[in-house]
């Protein structure tokens, strides 16, 4: 069975509205791993668009599962995650004018840099993920910079207009997940996944970790976090 992290973005989201301090993104994580989620993830962006810094530095300071930090390899991002050391940083692309991460990490536009965001990072003690597309040439260069983890963005499949479509990005991150374990990385998947969707995904042989938070947070207005955190680990299950 694949773990599950939860993304809190969007409780930060809906405070940062009335920019107050309700309602509150550690609390929530509280939630979460009282509800068994195997890690809590947040996107530490630049705009700080919705968690702040202070919500990193509490949740890296009080809740006892593990925190993945999703993050640029902005020198400012960089540091801050040297000096928290979350148990994970996953690098991830980051356009100020997106509604969310529209697409996977290019490692290999950006090689250098990454790779010293990498050693910078795990010379902290922190594990690192490169957030990238289900593409053969990007895994190969993930292995290359020295990550040791890769998580699979899964948003064509999400968002798939019919089976056909489905069907062939389903076979892709298929196909992407056994090249990365062939290599030796751990491989975990996440974007778009929802309570009709995640199935497929959690079936896929090697995947390690699901990682989703817009459709549990959309969901737990409805019946509450726990529940909702509950449900989407039931359906894994």
């Amino acid at each position: 069975m694949p773990k599950l992290g939860v993304n809190i973005d969007h409780v930060a989201t809906l405070r940062q509205a009335r920019r107050g301090n309700f309602p509150d993104p550690v609390y929530a994580a509280f939630l979460c791993q009282e509800a068994k989620a195997d890690s809590i993830v947040v996107h530490l962006r630049e705009d700080r668009r919705h968690i702040q810094d202070y919500d990193v530095k509490l949740l890296s300071k009080k809740i006892k599962t593990k925190l993945n930090l999703e993050m640029s390899i902005a020198p400012e991002i960089i540091k801050i995650a040297c000096q928290l050391k979350p148990y994970q940083s996953t690098l991830v692309p980051e356009n100020r004018q997106e509604l969310t991460t529209e697409g996977g990490l290019n490692v290999l536009a950006n090689f250098k840099k990454i790779q010293t965001a990498i050693k910078k990072l795990q010379n902290s003690g922190i594990n690192v993920s490169l957030f990238i597309d289900p593409d053969i040439q990007q895994i190969f260069a993930a292995k290359k910079s020295g990550a040791k983890i890769i998580e699979i963005h899964t948003g064509k499949y999400a968002s798939a207009k019919n089976i056909r479509e489905k069907t062939k990005y389903l076979n892709q991150i298929k196909a992407a997940v056994k090249c990365a374990q062939s290599i030796g990385l751990s491989v975990s998947a996440g974007h778009g996944l929802n309570y009709a969707n995640a199935k497929a995904i959690a079936q896929i042989k090697g995947i390690k970790e699901l990682n989703i938070g817009y459709s549990i947070i959309g969901k737990a207005l409805y019946i509450g976090l726990y529940q909702a955190v509950k449900q989407m680990r039931e359906l894994i299950k």
